[in-house]
């Protein structure tokens, strides 16, 4: 089995995700040498509990692989791996990359012409106006659009570069052939069609859940120079890219809406946290080109100063990420919303801050979705 077809076969592995594939591959040498290994043999990987090792062992590399293979050439669609040339730069400095980009259409160049506009399901007419302003905008300038293929902000701001002759990508999160929403299905159709892509880490018929949108979001603030929430609630899962856009050193703009609008206070929460105030794409385009924002560090030093990642390790760990790991002070497991309610962190904080405890190693969560202290180490 080659190294790449090992990638493939690894992402499709519920439970692998990029630190243990990289965990995996320093132990054993590369992806290729994982196949045919022992569950006792994998047990020795840092981060592969038992039951992960036996889920690797007893998977039928070989004729699932076939099986994938064949229904992405049916689909039109190709796999690009960590491993290609192909696979979009960008996504490689990310703190979590996907192992694989299953892309239906074509990809442009990746991040300086791409902007990101997300925002609420629940969009006001207000909402849908300035949408359609901020992504008009973007088009003219040339900007492709990235974002989630959601009801709502996602719908408009891609519908927006349809119709205006724009380039737009749309990130799932699920596989290619679980589309969701169903009702956005000629939507996908037409952004391939009009030279953009839909794209997913995800297996072609994984299924979406409340835990992999988060994942979709990071990809959407990857994949971008700069995020626009257009309107927003402060559950909105729009929040959670912006703030993942923080993270990964990418600048971040918000609309601002009516005061008595409860989808425009998280825009109004991300300003007073440092985002700038925007009213058209000239002011995104004026911002970047300064370079710094307000309160926010650059790229350069946001890279620069970033500390070294060390797999559980406690000592690097936020006020938030220390404050949600204190309530896991037993062998119990929580779902999100007891945790949100035990730690007093918004639900949309606290999707961000378990994946990144997740990704250190320190939490995991079942099949029924309930985290727990990662002790399988």
């Amino acid at each position: 089995m080659l190294d790449r077809e090992a990638c493939i076969v690894l992402n499709m592995i519920s439970g692998v995700g990029y630190v243990k594939y990289s965990n995996l591959c320093r132990f054993f040498g590369s992806p290729a040498e994982v196949y045919g290994r022992s569950a006792e043999e994998l047990s020795e990987v840092s981060g592969i509990g038992p039951q992960l090792a036996e889920k690797i062992s007893t998977f039928n590399w070989q004729e699932e692989l076939q099986k994938e293979t064949e229904l992405c050439n049916r689909a039109g669609v190709r796999i690009l791996t960590l491993l290609d040339e192909a696979y979009p730069e960008v996504l490689r400095n990310l703190y979590d990359p996907p192992l694989c980009l299953y892309v239906r259409g074509t990809l442009p160049e990746f991040p300086d012409n791409a902007v990101a506009v997300v925002g609420s399901r629940r969009m006001s007419n207000y909402g849908e106006s300035m949408t359609k302003h901020i992504s008009t905008g973007a088009v003219k300038a040339n900007y492709t659009i990235v974002s989630g293929l959601a009801l709502g902000v996602d719908t408009v701001a891609h519908w927006t570069a349809v119709d205006n002759g724009g380039i737009t990508v749309a990130v799932l999160g699920g596989g290619l052939m679980r589309l969701h929403p169903q009702e956005n299905s000629i939507l996908a159709r037409k952004i391939v069609e009009k030279g953009g892509a839909v794209i997913s880490e995800f297996p072609m018929n994984f299924p979406v859940s409340r835990t992999s949108f988060p994942r979709r979001n990071r990809i959407v603030a990857g994949l971008s120079s700069a995020v626009i929430v257009t309107e927003a609630g402060l559950d909105s899962g729009a929040l959670i890219t912006a703030r993942l856009a923080l993270e990964n050193g990418r600048d971040v703009f918000a609309v601002p809406g009516r005061v008595d609008n409860p989808q425009a206070k998280g825009c109004h929460q991300l300003i007073r946290e440092g985002a700038v105030l925007i009213e058209t794409f000239d002011d995104v385009l004026s911002s970047l080109n300064v370079g710094l924002l307000p309160l926010f560090p650059s790229c350069g030093e946001l890279r620069e100063n970033a500390p070294e990642y060390r797999p559980h390790s406690l000592s690097d760990l936020s006020v938030e990420e220390q404050q949600l790991l204190d309530c896991f002070t037993s062998a119990e497991d929580f779902s999100i919303e007891e945790l949100s309610a035990k730690s007093g962190l918004p639900l949309a904080a606290l999707l961000s801050i378990l994946q990144r405890l997740e990704m250190k190693m320190l939490l995991e969560q079942d099949s029924n979705q309930r985290y727990r202290r990662q002790t399988s180490v």
